[in-house]
């Protein structure tokens, strides 16, 4: 009967283990037959160490993480994986989604800090690095903008020089980041505009444009030369992306990828499961166009 009873257990886990790893495969390989490139925030998943993440996003079918550090280059590399936006510098306060670009007073901490960090990005092979305008704080659009562009094309030379796109986040200023100034694409496309380089672009955030303005896919297809970068949410809550919330992924990637878009799409929810890899598979499944 133990005996029975034993060879019965091991069939059950022999079963279990190729189930499973049957699931991380196909999961992988529907990643690899389509036209997105998937990406993941690592601080949407900040109680997961950075090499199970890394594992994990080999499973999955990822081939990039990204907001991450310098110091967690090495460990991508290690499992060949791309940083398709590199985080932010700061020093002092400056540099963060606050405090940025849009003040004059900001701008020697800024090139210094940035100065550093695309030099990071080159020695690494990275090729995109997120910065922002920095809240309003009673400052009007137009001198917030010109600011800006002051700021950013002091970086360009040395950005164009090693091949680095600095990429300004579109983020919303009704729900999360109340104040920010780059709060509508079409501000963020005068700023490309005004700047008049290839090596200046904007990350689109559907979940924080469709709560500023809508029109998503038509925004997309309208604006998509001045989009380097693409983020996933869902909306309302910024939670999963499937049937929960009212964005349609699935028409959005089709309309990404009849651009021409050739870059990452960063999924960059919160999962609110208990089993948060399980809601990135599902989420980079629903991008898998």
């Amino acid at each position: 009967m133990k005996a029975s009873l034993s060879r019965r257990s091991a069939l059950a886990t022999v079963a279990a283990t190729a189930a499973a790893l049957s699931q991380r495969l196909s999961a992988a390989d529907a990643a690899a037959k389509t036209r997105v490139n998937h990406s993941v925030c690592k601080w949407c998943y900040s109680k997961i160490p950075i090499e199970d993440l890394c594992k994990s996003a080999k499973d999955i079918g990822l081939s990039s993480i990204e907001l991450l550090e310098p110091a967690d280059f090495a460990m991508l590399k290690q499992y060949g994986l791309n940083c398709a936006m590199v985080s932010f510098p700061q020093k002092n306060g400056l540099g963060g989604i606050g405090k940025a670009f849009n003040r004059l007073e900001h701008h020697d901490t800024l090139v210094e800090i940035y100065t550093e960090r695309i030099k990071q990005c080159a020695d690494a092979g990275f090729k995109q690095l997120i910065c922002f305008s920095g809240n309003r704080a009673g400052l009007d659009d137009e001198a917030g903008l010109k600011n800006c562009a002051a700021g950013l094309k002091r970086l360009l030379p040395l950005a164009e020089k090693n091949g680095i796109t600095l990429v300004m986040e579109l983020l919303n200023s009704r729900v999360n980041h109340k104040d920010y100034q780059c709060d509508k694409s079409a501000w963020g496309v005068a700023l490309c505009k005004a700047i008049g380089s290839e090596r200046f672009k904007l990350l689109y955030d559907s979940d924080h444009m469709q709560i500023m303005e809508g029109d998503v896919i038509a925004t997309i297809q309208r604006d998509h030369q001045y989009f380097s970068h693409y983020h996933t949410g869902g909306v309302p809550g910024r939670n999963e992306i499937d049937d929960t919330q009212e964005l349609n992924y699935p028409a959005i990637m089709r309309a990404i990828v009849a651009t021409g878009y050739k870059g990452h799409v960063g999924q960059e929810f919160i999962p609110k499961r208990e089993d948060k890899l399980a809601s990135l598979k599902q989420g980079v499944k629903i991008c898998t166009v």
